[in-house]
């Protein structure tokens, strides 16, 4: 698949790499002696949802956007049974080898969606390589599980994706630009795919037509209902916590609204006592919806990151 989308991403270079599942794609842009600063996006998109603030950020950082295994342009690895090679144990164990790879051996870090899962788990399970995290509307998956079955009927494509294969690849297959167009439009503040920008939403549309990319959606999010919902409670239990900074950014139109607590709650009732939040006026989309605000919350987060090197 060709690296279109430059536009996008105006000074920004286009990195292919080989990670454990195979090869991936990234975006880099900012100065090379800058500090790293990853983001990771989340279903059923790519590097491309960061367009709107990744050139800002790169201003005084080294941004990498990068495409999750099965997302976008990176590789799509068939599943296993256990659903393990999608668990965001793996996937972010990877990625802190293909960083490595890159000359980066910690990183700041901010995902959102799916991404911020991968994100956690990462800094969980490594700490030292992360010196500050951000969460963009997104609740530890352990929490996000007990709200689905206190409340059945909420987020029905948890529970749908995560189904045996190939009933949900079967049924999306049908007409995948219509279900993933439909998902996205529910999730926004406006209720329609007008926060997106078309070049973008093309981008988005050509990943999620490839039958193996639904099927790799699909595992991830099977992996979302198995290991790694097992992680988040066996950390839970264990009284492990998030170590660096983090920054839990939560939608008002969407994972916020009408729930039984916000998201910042969740985070320091769990997995980060010490987070600090903020409410961004959007859909589930933040850094499309209101790119201004989600900056305005991002950088004095980050003010905290290392200096250029010498």
């Amino acid at each position: 698949m060709s690296s279109g989308g430059d536009d996008l991403f105006p000074g920004f270079e286009a990195l292919w790499t080989e990670a454990a599942w195979g090869k991936a794609f990234a975006r880099v842009g900012g100065p090379a002696d800058a500090p790293p600063l990853l983001l990771l996006h989340g279903f059923p998109q790519s590097h491309a949802l960061w367009h709107r603030i990744a050139p800002d950020l790169a201003r005084d950082h080294r941004v990498i956007c990068l495409d999750l295994p099965g997302y976008g342009w990176s590789a799509a690895p068939e599943g296993d049974l256990a659903h393990d090679g999608y668990s965001k144990r793996r996937i972010g164990g990877a990625i802190v080898a293909l960083m490595e790879r890159i000359g980066h051996v910690r990183f700041a870090l901010a995902g959102h969606d799916r991404g911020a899962r991968v994100a956690y788990r990462l800094a969980l399970d490594q700490p030292a390589r992360v010196s500050t995290l951000a969460l963009l509307d997104v609740v530890p998956t352990a929490v996000q599980w007990e709200r689905i079955e206190a409340a059945p009927g909420a987020n029905p494509h948890w529970p749908f994706l995560a189904e045996p294969a190939p009933n949900p690849e079967t049924a999306i297959g049908r007409d995948p630009d219509g279900y993933f167009r439909t998902l996205i439009a529910g999730w926004t503040a406006a209720k329609d795919l007008s926060a997106f920008d078309p070049r973008a939403l093309d981008l988005y549309a050509q990943a999620w037509s490839v039958p193996e990319r639904i099927h790799a959606m699909c595992e991830d999010y099977r992996a979302g209902a198995g290991p790694d919902r097992a992680a988040d409670r066996a950390d839970i239990a264990a009284g492990r916590t998030l170590a660096m900074p983090v920054l839990v950014l939560a939608s008002s139109r969407y994972l916020d609204r009408d729930k039984p607590e916000t998201a910042l709650a969740a985070w320091r009732r769990t997995l980060a006592p010490n987070a600090v939040g903020a409410e961004i006026e959007s859909g589930h989309f933040l850094a499309e919806e209101n790119p201004a605000a989600t900056l305005a919350a991002l950088r004095p987060f980050l003010e905290n990151e290392a200096p250029r090197k010498a």
